[in-house]
């Protein structure tokens, strides 16, 4: 399936797609407020800030399947990344990343193996998922990868466009 193509709804309800990105290096990333991991709100921030002008957006989808680490409403997501890390890149809606009712697009990011070779569930919030500005997966990073790791700050400036 093309990434481009599957329907996604922004974090606020309105109909979405990968395609709004289209030709963009794009991060994307399963998120919570409530995680240990939180605080790498703050370097996909500055990665946005740092590429967003050349062609770079992360994407943040949150999710609540790993110890009810994100249980809040749309609204309260949207506030708590606003005020606590002045997130300006896109949130889409709450899904399942795991399981039965797993979101399309993580049916194929899934699919991606990671630098061991692993492919499979994702295994905890903030996995990180690069995709190229043609559309496909070129990296999957566990969450314990920082987001301003020299290996995907790497990854990132290799998939830049142009």
């Amino acid at each position: 399936m093309d990434l481009y193509d599957i329907p996604l709804r922004t974090l606020d309800g309105e109909a979405a797609s990968l395609a709004d990105h289209k030709g963009k290096a794009l991060l994307i990333v399963n998120v919570a407020s409530r995680c240990g991991l939180t605080p790498q709100y703050g370097g996909l921030e500055r990665l946005q800030e740092r590429y967003a002008e050349r062609g770079f957006s992360v994407l943040g989808f949150p999710c609540n399947q790993f110890g009810g680490q994100e249980p809040g409403s749309a609204e309260e997501i949207a506030e708590f990344c606003s005020a606590t890390y002045g997130v300006t890149f896109p949130m889409f809606a709450k899904g399942d990343v795991n399981g039965d009712d797993r979101q399309p697009l993580y049916t194929e990011l899934t699919a991606t193996t990671d630098a061991d070779g692993a492919a499979g569930d994702v295994q905890w919030n903030f996995e990180k998922f690069l995709i190229s500005p043609e559309g496909e997966i070129v990296g999957r990073f566990r969450p314990t990868v920082s987001p301003e790791s020299d290996e995907l700050v790497a990854a990132i400036e290799a998939r830049l466009p142009g």
